[in-house]
């Protein structure tokens, strides 16, 4: 086998192996597993802690779609059909076993792997879409007043209910609908009916 191609062996094989274990599982036990010595996988990652970063890469920024940030402030659309159409594309992008235990993971053992990944959602999904809610709404802009801690959590509400599906499935090993794309509908439709009025409930407080 070549470098190149033991190091993706590698990368994939610690992937599922943090997904099953944790990020408490040695790489000992992962070179184990593998069927190579422990030497070999720090030939190809330095430290654990590099291993790890590339298992950050590998899951998580080569399966985020950077144009998801221009269809949420596509404006030639209902926020709704938006919001449907982007949770529709992400749940078939990161609905995965790997990636969903390997978040949990990440967060109960304090890797930074999820608070810079809740990062990125926040900056090109939650956060634009707080702005699209106002403009459809005729609410006033951010030059006029800052979005707030409550619109981002309206918004980090939908994002929760919808991930929340794959805990269960992923995490909690309980029963969920094989295609999922009407929960998804019925969701989003569930904020549009409630959020615009808690929307504006909390603009006129801030009057």
């Amino acid at each position: 086998m070549r470098a190149n191609e033991r190091e993706q062996f590698i990368l994939e094989e610690a992937v599922r192996f943090f997904a099953e274990h944790g990020f408490e599982g040695q790489t000992r036990e992962l070179a184990k597993r593998v069927g190579i010595t422990h030497s070999a996988i720090y030939r190809h990652f330095p430290s654990k802690e590099a291993l790890i970063e590339r298992v950050y890469e590998h899951v998580y920024l080569s399966r985020w779609d950077d144009g998801w940030a221009g269809l949420i402030v596509d404006r030639s659309r209902s926020l709704e059909s938006r919001l449907t159409d982007f949770y529709l594309q992400y749940i078939a992008r990161v609905f995965h076993y790997d990636w969903v235990r390997i978040f949990v993971f990440s967060g109960l053992k304090t890797f930074d792997i999820t608070p810079r990944y809740l990062d990125i959602v926040r900056r090109q999904i939650i956060g634009p879409a707080c702005l699209e809610l106002r403009h459809e709404l005729g609410l006033p802009g951010p030059e006029e007043r800052p979005v707030g801690e409550r619109e981002l959590e309206l918004l980090w509400g939908l994002h929760g209910r919808i991930f929340y599906l794959a805990i269960r499935r992923f995490v909690y090993a309980t029963p969920t609908p094989d295609d999922l794309s009407d929960i998804v509908k019925d969701g989003v439709k569930a904020f549009m009916l409630g959020g615009p009025a808690v929307a504006r409930s909390i603009l006129k407080e801030s009057d």
